[in-house]
Order: structure tokens, then sequence, then C-alpha cells
């Protein structure tokens, strides 16, 4: 391997190599040879820059976290109305993006939903990491759900913490349906169902 005077480039070769293993094969089908193998670096590598493979996992959730808020942003601020206008519509937009997202990836699924099913029980590290992940999704689409019922699309009584969280978890069971069943159209009758019927007054 060329050395580099960049500190950031091996770790960076890690957690990209992490990722597309952990999404492809899963956390515990995954080991530090493989990734230092797909990352083209020593195994010794791995443990200058990352002190087990827990730690390296929390550290891949949280750039998948950064990644999907980073996304959200782009969504809503692209959607062809306004959220002060019209929320359930960019709520609509977003999803339709996300589901697009899916529809095109090599591995479908959420890296956060996948390791909540695989490793939540047995690493407090990533759980909390998860959890931290989980509340802040469920933040983001709050901020949509409290314009969509001051602006009398969506239903007030609940509040919009509430609706988000029930909302997120219909979302990850619908992406647990689809890898199950090869196919986006679970996520499709998830989002029609919960904004066109679910969430209205």
């Amino acid at each position: 391997m060329p050395r580099t005077a960049d500190k950031n480039d091996i770790p960076q070769r890690l957690t990209e190599a992490g990722y597309l293993l952990f999404t492809r094969l899963g956390y515990n089908a995954t080991g530090i040879q493989q990734i230092a193998d797909e990352a083209g670096v020593p195994k010794g590598s791995f443990y200058n820059h990352f002190d087990s493979k827990e730690a390296f996992a929390a550290v891949i959730i949280r750039q998948y976290t950064d990644w999907v808020h980073e996304a959200w942003g782009n969504c809503v601020s692209e959607a062809p109305c306004q959220a002060q206008d019209d929320a359930l519509g960019v709520m609509r937009y977003v999803f339709e993006r996300f589901i697009r997202h899916h529809e095109q990836a090599t591995t479908p699924g959420c890296l956060v939903g996948n390791f909540a099913a695989e490793v939540a029980e047995s690493s407090p590290t990533c759980r909390a990491v998860l959890g931290s992940a989980m509340q802040e999704w469920r933040t983001l689409l709050a901020g949509l759900m409290a314009l969509g019922q001051q602006q009398g699309q969506i239903r007030t009584d609940r509040s919009a913490i509430d609706l988000a969280a029930f909302f997120w978890d219909v979302w990850e069971g619908a992406l647990l349906r689809m890898k199950i069943e090869h196919n986006s159209q679970p996520l499709k009758d998830a989002v029609q169902l919960m904004l066109d019927h679910f969430l209205r007054p």
C-alpha cells in the first residue's frame, strides 16, 4: 500500500470499506481482516485508528446518520413546495426521494435499522448511537409534522413527536419488508397510508 501524508486517508478508507461490508453482509458476518482487505490496508492499521470493531461500527452509524440528515435537508430545500405553505407536500417529496434512493441502491435498506436488529441488544455502545440517530430523525420529521398540524393538514389529537416516531417505525418496518420482497412497494404503501389516511385530521 502506498504511504500517504493525509492522516485521514486510512480511517476514511476503512470506514468506507466497513460501510460497504456491513451493508452487504451485516455486522456479525464481517471481520476486521475483511474490512482491512477491502480498504487495501494492513490489518494492524485498523487498531491504529479504532479501539475495537464495536467502536468502529459506532463511527459508521454516526456517519450514516449524518448522511441521512444532510439528504433530508437537501430534499426539503429542493421540494417544489415550501414547508411553511405545504408541510405534507414536502413530506411526500422527501419520502418519494428516499424511495428512489432505495430503488437505485445496490444493497437497499437502512443501516440503522439493520444494526438495531442485529446488535442493539449485545452492544451498549452501538445501542446508544442508534438511539441518538433515531431521535434525530424523529425530531426532523416532527418539525414538518408540527407545521402540518398548524396548517390543518395533520391530526392534532397526538403530538407531532409521537406521530413522527410512529411514522419512522412504520418506515423501518417497510424497509425490512422491502428487503424480503425485493421491491419498493412496501415503502410506497407505507407512505401512502400514512400521508393520505393515518395522519389526516
